[in-house]
């Protein structure tokens, strides 16, 4: 029986594996990571650029949504406390910094095939079915966050959800100047606690629209939206809105 041979532990007889060496591999991390910093300096702006624009499309539609639906009394809503349209606009613009009475715009799916409901509006189309425009249109709303059929409309929400924050402008030196959210001022600068008590015939006011993150019922009625709609809607905020618009609702 042969003896097994065993090649000695010798430099010549060992097998070279090629690799990186740990140098290497630093300078690569360095690279990618200037090339990914690159790449969110340019994309970034970009795609912040884009949103913006988008927003920009919609503001006129989603703007007239609002300063329409403010001001007027659909079939359901007259109230004893609220009896015209300039009423409702007036608790709006001065309830609207609140988060509880929080005002949304949005579009939403509405169902052609089925009766409007008691205030006059479409029903929301939950589930596409049939063809746009022949079985279900677009439809523009403004809502506060206590409205019942608000928690309808959003499992049919189309595009963004935005809640929008009023604040009066007042006359400051012959400039119209932002005044204090949650308070409406006369002309002579005394404060009207109710619409009855305000002297002028048109309120202006300045709408801040800011987007929501989720759609869902329970985010809205939750405290993270709370505290990011209070964080907005705080004097001097640095929270910036996607777009803003100035309005005006007459008596």
């Amino acid at each position: 029986m042969k003896s097994s041979t065993h090649l000695p532990l010798n430099p010549k007889y060992q097998v070279t594996r090629s690799g990186f060496t740990l140098m290497e591999t630093v300078i690569a991390i360095l690279v990618l990571a200037v090339l990914l910093t690159g790449f969110l300096t340019v994309f970034t702006p970009a795609a912040q650029g884009i949103r913006r624009s988008i927003s920009t499309q919609q503001a006129d539609r989603l703007k007239a949504t609002l300063e329409r639906d403010m001001a007027t009394l659909r079939n359901n809503e007259s109230t004893t406390a609220i009896p015209t349209g300039f009423d409702k606009a007036f608790t709006w613009i001065k309830e609207g910094n609140v988060a509880t009475k929080a005002i949304f715009v949005y579009q939403y799916r509405g169902d052609k095939g089925v009766a409007p409901r008691a205030d006059g509006t479409l029903l929301p189309m939950k589930n596409i079915t049939g063809k746009p425009g022949v079985d279900y249109v677009i439809q523009t709303a403004a809502r506060r966050v206590n409205d019942t059929l608000l928690k309808d409309d959003l499992e049919a929400i189309v595009g963004s959800l935005f809640y929008v924050i009023p604040t009066q402008l007042v006359m400051v030196n012959n400039e119209l100047v932002l005044g204090t959210p949650g308070v409406i001022k006369n002309p002579d600068a005394s404060i009207a606690a109710t619409s009855t008590a305000y002297t002028d015939a048109v309120i202006t006011f300045s709408a801040a629209f800011h987007m929501v993150p989720s759609v869902s019922a329970n985010y809205l009625a939750g405290s993270k939206f709370k505290q990011k709609f209070d964080y907005a809607a705080a004097a001097n905020s640095k929270v910036k809105p996607v777009f803003v618009r100035n309005l005006a609702v007459r008596r």
